[in-house]
């Protein structure tokens, strides 16, 4: 790589610096999980005190600002002036970040400085003083505005001299990876890919599952749903992502059950064989998308029967979620235009127009015994389908 085609990027970590003597543990997970969005072995990591610097050639700038717009477990980054740690290299290199930011639009911005090499000539009040003065000369129509700037130009002074502007959000969190591995409940719908998104911020490896009807359901709805998962699989470095058919479970249910319980005893057999296929993936945990009395199968008592037959916990980050903060977050990730597209899942299927609102558990115990559905259960997870979705290379 020519050094004098490297650009600098800054990055700063979320969560995981609180961490007290596990503190590596995370930092090693987060430095995986860049290195694999960034898919480039020219381009550098580098983790100091606090902060991380990735250098990359000007071909590789794209790349990396989108892995690191993707990168879960980090609270900021910018792009970086490297100078040298001479007063008159630092002043320069903020009055041309100031520029730049003028050329942008920005109309006041304040400056901050950050001193960790005490024997830089300048202490931060200097430091600011200084390049505030120099940034009026050159550009005396861009105003200070200490309280409310538009704009931050940082500096730190570590072993080089850095300058940045605009400080693009992470997605915070902590790295995907540090908190074990979930199976996702994934249909084709708006909440269950958001709830997915929520505990990989959480520090969870994710593999989804999709049940399916055919030939009942399109398989559109499938692809749908796989288009999905890929999605969610650009913030976990990948994903594994399995299909079930549900179509004999359900035929036995419409054939055997009442048709106000056919819904709770639809989720009821989604939950046991999730778990079952759980164990085999080694997955701690299952993950839906269920917000409290969103839908009739939502409820409390519903889902108290729903997940009556396991035993792994269900985690359930939307629960006290409105629907358009769940929308908010869909779009913010990229998930909503996917999750909107007209295609039915097989929780549509044989729907009744009135379920059971507050479903006994006792009850659908005995109804879902009734069922006699464990054979097809082990059928259906023996002809799983798996595809393994990489990351898609910007």
């Amino acid at each position: 790589m020519d050094k004098n085609e490297i650009s600098t990027y800054l990055v700063k970590p979320g969560e995981l610096t609180l961490k007290g003597g596990n503190r590596k543990f995370f930092e090693k997970a987060l430095r995986y999980n860049l290195s694999s969005l960034l898919n480039n072995n020219e381009t550098r990591i580098i983790m100091k005190e606090g902060r991380i610097f990735v250098e990359c050639s000007r071909e590789e700038e794209r790349n990396t600002e989108i892995s690191l717009n993707r990168l879960i477990g980090i609270a900021g980054w910018a792009k970086a002036r490297k100078a040298e740690k001479k007063d008159t290299s630092v002043i320069a290199a903020c009055v041309e970040e100031a520029k730049l930011l003028w050329e942008d639009g920005i109309k006041n911005y304040k400056v901050e400085a950050r001193r960790t090499d005490k024997a830089f000539p300048l202490d931060s009040y200097q430091i600011r003083c200084m390049a505030g003065d120099a940034i009026k000369e050159a550009l005396p129509d861009l105003k200070v505005n200490v309280k409310k700037p538009e704009v931050i130009i940082a500096v730190e002074i570590r072993e080089k001299a850095y300058i940045y502007g605009k400080i693009h959000e992470g997605r915070r969190g902590l790295p995907v990876g540090t908190a074990g591995k979930g199976l996702l409940l994934l249909s084709g719908g708006i909440d269950s890919p958001v709830a997915g998104y929520m505990m990989a911020t959480r520090g969870l490896a994710l593999e989804a599952v999709y049940f399916h009807s055919w030939p009942y359901t399109q398989m559109e709805a499938r692809e749908k749903a796989k288009k999905l998962a890929e999605i969610l699989g650009q913030y976990t470095q990948g994903i594994n992502f399995f299909s079930v058919s549900l179509t004999e479970i359900q035929t036995r249910i419409k054939d055997r059950s009442p048709l106000p319980y056919r819904t709770v005893l639809l989720r009821m057999a989604m939950m046991e064989c999730a778990e079952k296929l759980a164990n085999i993936r080694k997955c701690k945990c299952l993950i839906n998308g269920e917000s409290l009395s969103q839908v009739a199968s939502q409820t409390i008592e519903n889902i108290s029967c729903t997940q009556s037959r396991i035993r792994l916990p269900v985690l359930r980050p939307l629960i006290g979620l409105n629907k358009e903060e769940i929308i908010s977050i869909s779009e913010k990730i990229g998930t909503y235009e996917t999750s909107i597209l007209p295609y039915d899942d097989c929780c549509t299927l044989f729907s009744p127009p009135h379920p059971v609102l507050r479903g006994d558990p006792r009850e659908a115990g005995e109804l879902y015994e009734a069922l006699e559905i464990s054979s097809l259960m082990e059928e259906a997870l023996e002809k799983r389908e798996m595809e393994k979705l990489s990351l898609i290379k910007p």
